[in-house]
């Protein structure tokens, strides 16, 4: 039997990526140019971008948020997704990531699509035009709620809204945890949980970013 245990919770995402993802060019140059730049490793997962791909495609999404571009890996995803014109907003707050991610985005050739605002999402979020079909909230844990809030105000009733790395390596069961994402990633579920604008779930993972999860909520 094999252990259960973080090498082989990746060794088993590897094989999952290797089989259900595959090789891809754009992507492993985005990645690179992130590396290169110095820029934290902090990514959605091969197997989590694809999912994203789908979660769009099977939800119809025209017009998609994503908060939080970091080097546009998971941009490039669902600008894919979103097909011809469709548009991706994406919003970055570090303006050296967001000129990363433009260059990456574009050698994918799904630039067009992609509208990148460089600024905190809680400035940026204010002054867009509503009607999203899919919001997907990668941000700083700390502002979940905030970006809920928002998510529900730029979407629609059928809005779907992907709030990642909710895990925190089973931080959220522990009520005496002081760390500060662990303490926003708790306020977003109990958002999740009681606001009547969304109905939701969560999922718990394993595999290459460890111990970690996402939820997964309707806009109604």
């Amino acid at each position: 039997m094999v252990d259960s245990n973080p090498q082989n919770w990746q060794a088993a995402d590897d094989y999952l990526a290797e089989l259900l993802v595959g090789r891809d060019a754009a992507l492993e140059a985005a990645l690179t140019a992130q590396r290169d730049a110095d820029m934290p490793e902090i990514e959605v997962a091969p197997v989590a971008g694809k999912l994203l791909n789908l979660l769009v495609r099977m939800s119809g999404a025209r017009r998609v948020l994503e908060i939080g571009t970091l080097g546009g890996y998971s941009t490039i995803w669902m600008a894919r997704a979103v097909g011809e014109g469709g548009r991706v907003v994406t919003i970055e707050a570090e303006a050296v990531n967001a000129a990363v991610a433009r260059d990456s985005i574009d050698a994918a050739g799904v630039g067009e699509r992609v509208d990148i605002r460089v600024g905190r999402a809680a400035d940026v979020l204010p002054t867009l035009v509503g009607g999203f079909d899919l919001v997907f909230i990668d941000a700083d844990k700390e502002s979940n709620t905030v970006y809920l809030d928002w998510a529900a105000k730029l979407g629609h009733p059928g809005t779907v809204v992907i709030l990642d790395n909710i895990g925190r390596d089973g931080e959220i069961v522990n009520d005496a945890s002081t760390d500060t994402k662990v303490l926003g990633t708790r306020e977003g579920l109990r958002m999740l949980a009681e606001d009547p604008r969304f109905d939701a779930t969560a999922l718990q993972t394993v595999g290459l970013k460890g111990w970690d999860g996402l939820a997964i909520a309707l806009v109604v």
